[in-house]
């Protein structure tokens, strides 16, 4: 009776007897999920029930939900389902993950609102769902221990299939196997004649081909053809976009890195050992960039408005944006209130963002809201090159590989440790 659904929270745990609205009935009875009768019952006597028998229990109660695609960020309406992480009749806790949607910028997870199993799957990977679309249908209540006794139970009831042996007279006719055939002698004579002759007949010498074939010229060649995710597809629209709408100029300019490395030398052993941070070169360029956009503010604004933008938006604070490079694609998480943070606070907060993105837990919150942004493509060992604006800002920051080349010092040669860096901005 666990399975069904009763009126009244009084049941006798001893005698068939159920009460509802105070009318005591003499035989079990039982309720529908909507709690009409299923069978009648002879109502004898409108008394209550004695407390000495009776007992509360728990009723179990099975209904199912459907849950749909949540919100996954502002202005972002829909996305790709990319990965089912729990199939049909799997139980789910509540707040469990059970499928990743992957949007223009991060892979949003889809946790369960309840705890129960799933019963249906309304999509499959790689569909694109849309918010608030069905998404699955779990049964909640249960526990993964009744699943597992239930399924026991199934396996019991399963009939077992009876081997019929194989009778005696089979058996003998398995084991009787027929007697090959001797060839007779006259026939066996003629073949060897016919073998002989065979030998005689030069075999056709095979077709002379070019000992330079497509084989040894190109080696083993293949095509892989690869789906590009949301979020390349959305870069490479927003970076066109950004070609389409500003008009951009690019500045080179190029620094002497050894005041810099020096620095870094210095006091890097130290940083480590007290702070757990290791200290690079991006902090100090952080820093520097915050300067610059505090003593030009126009470079720290935005266009912003309908049709290409109709407002500058000047800004008082600094959220610098951090390009960092993904397996699914490049990121901008940003640095928040730069203007304020020290040389080893900017490097604990670019530490986190970087190793959120490579991790795959980089949310929209972490990238919206960028003032300036600074791309350093000198890990790839670049030594020139003209970023991309990162709509709606007005401008962009490259860094490029450090090299020892020869400069004038002070009317000497000198070898230092030179930068080239670009600044990309809206003209």
């Amino acid at each position: 009776m666990h399975s069904l659904r009763y009126s009244s929270k009084l049941v006798s745990n001893t005698t068939p007897v159920v009460v509802r609205n105070s009318l005591l009935m003499q035989r079990r009875i039982f309720h529908n999920v909507n709690g009409s009768f299923i069978n009648d019952s002879k109502i004898t006597r409108n008394i209550s029930l004695p407390k000495l028998f009776a007992k509360q229990i728990q009723v179990r109660e099975y209904a199912s939900k459907v849950v749909k695609v949540p919100a996954l960020a502002e202005s972002i309406t829909e996305g790709t389902l990319s990965r089912w992480n729990k199939k049909v009749g799997d139980f789910v806790q509540q707040d469990e993950e059970v499928a990743t949607i992957e949007t223009d910028k991060v892979d949003a997870p889809v946790n369960s609102p309840y705890t129960g199993t799933i019963v249906e799957l309304y999509a499959k990977e790689d569909d694109t769902v849309s918010v608030d679309q069905d998404l699955f249908k779990i049964e909640t209540g249960g526990t993964p221990a009744e699943e597992t006794e239930t399924t026991k139970e199934e396996a019991k009831e399963e009939p077992k299939v009876e081997k019929e042996e194989p009778k005696k007279e089979e058996l003998k006719e398995e084991k009787e196997e027929p007697k090959k055939e001797e060839p007779k002698k006259e026939e066996s004579k003629e073949r060897k004649k016919e073998l002989k002759e065979q030998e005689k007949i030069p075999s056709p010498s095979p077709p002379k081909t070019d000992s330079k074939s497509a084989t040894t010229l190109y080696g083993d060649r293949e095509d892989r053809h690869v789906k590009m995710n949301r979020m390349r597809l959305r870069i490479a629209e927003r970076l066109k976009e950004s070609q389409n709408t500003a008009a951009s100029l690019t500045t080179f300019n190029e620094i002497d890195m050894s005041n810099i490395i020096d620095l870094r030398n210095t006091y890097k052993d130290s940083i480590m050992q007290k702070h757990g941070v290791k200290l690079g070169f991006m902090s100090a360029f952080v820093k520097a960039s915050v300067f610059a956009l505090q003593e030009i503010p126009i470079v720290n604004a935005s266009i912003e408005g309908p049709d290409g933008g109709d407002t500058i938006v000047y800004r008082d604070y600094v959220d610098m944006s951090v390009a960092v490079a993904t397996p699914k694609g490049l990121v901008t998480p940003v640095v928040r209130n730069a203007h304020l943070l020290s040389f080893i606070e900017i490097e604990n907060a670019i530490a986190e963002l970087g190793k959120k993105a490579r991790d795959g837990k980089i949310t929209i919150e972490d990238m919206a809201g960028g003032t300036f942004t600074i791309s350093n493509g000198g890990v790839y060992g670049s030594l020139y090159g003209t970023p991309i604006i990162n709509m709606p800002q007005s401008a962009i920051l490259g860094m490029h590989a450090t090299k020892e080349r020869p400069v004038a010092v002070n009317g000497k040669v000198e070898i230092r440790p030179m930068i080239i860096y670009s600044v990309l901005n809206k003209s």
